[in-house]
């Protein structure tokens, strides 16, 4: 198959290539340099020169406090380009596969999200990622996904490594739950996706659901250091310490943990437990000295 991806040198888009590429499928990723995919004439003119079978859009503007002072950039990203790749691919008859997020979702729910619970956004960068959902036809696939990780790009895990190997003491909010999800094993259940050609909806996470408190708590013991180094604190307790001439901050979903019910009951195979990737990730930063 051709594969067109989107967001080829984020966190995703380098996983998606590396698994692709070497194998009997042709891949093209494109990335800021390549293709600016809020221009129309610019994707559609990319999509109908490769001619791709399947697409895979992990590109997205994901600063969440910045989407907030920038909207229009937001939706541009998120939600218009979404709309010109959808158009491409209709034209050329690709699947469509588009990562989306838990922040489509506010937080309140108690249990963990499914596929057909109602999305209520509650930040400009779930708002405008949800725009992107709405682009999607029903016969291709919607992808959500949360607090994504890899041993490439910025990301909790090389930041915890990075604080703990020069302070003594950490905090981090213990009242806001979700579902770690690793680069490497999200690409792969995309691809499985993409070529089975699967539509609807799906939750597509690491197995087990911490707080950022615990997440952190095992980064600390993956990397070696003590559990007991962090601290927990509550949301309101971040807010509260923060400098009074902080860029305000986009609201956070306090639940946003995904149930893979799509995934487990249709026998796609759900994503292997966070903790078993995340031990893995740390030992290849550990061994390539690029914790920074």
């Amino acid at each position: 198959m051709r594969f067109l991806v989107t967001g080829s040198k984020g966190q995703l888009g380098t996983e998606l290539l590396a698994r692709l590429e070497g194998t009997h499928h042709e891949v093209l990723g494109v990335d800021l340099d390549t293709c600016d995919i809020t221009d129309r004439d610019s994707v559609l003119g990319l999509i109908g020169s490769f001619q791709p079978e399947a697409v895979i859009h992990g590109a997205a503007f994901t600063a969440v406090d910045l989407c907030e002072s920038t909207p229009e950039t937001a939706y541009a990203v998120n939600s218009l380009a979404t709309r010109f790749i959808a158009d491409g691919a209709r034209r050329v008859g690709a699947h469509l596969v588009y990562v989306s997020t838990d922040y489509v979702f506010d937080g309140t729910k108690v249990d963990p999200y499914v596929e057909w619970d109602q999305p209520n956004p509650v930040s400009i960068y779930g708002k405008s990622k949800l725009g992107g959902e709405q682009e999607v036809d029903p016969e291709w696939t919607i992808a959500r996904t949360s607090w994504v990780c890899s041993a490439s790009g910025n990301n909790m895990v090389k930041t915890v490594l990075r604080l703990a190997a020069t302070h003594d003491s950490l905090s981090f909010v213990s009242d806001q739950v979700g579902n770690p999800t690793f680069a490497g094993d999200l690409a792969g259940k995309l691809i499985q996706l993409a070529i089975s050609r699967v539509p609807g909806v799906h939750h597509v996470t690491n197995s087990g659901s911490v707080s950022w408190y615990e997440f952190v708590q095992e980064i600390l013991e993956a990397g070696g250091h003590s559990r007991d180094k962090v601290q927990p604190q509550t949301t309101a307790e971040f807010l509260a310490n923060r400098a009074t001439d902080a860029p305000p901050m986009a609201p956070r979903p306090a639940n946003s943990v995904l149930d893979n019910f799509a995934l487990r009951t249709s026998g796609l195979g759900e994503l292997r437990d966070f903790r078993e990737a995340l031990a893995e990730v740390v030992s290849q930063l550990r061994s390539g000295g690029s914790i920074s």
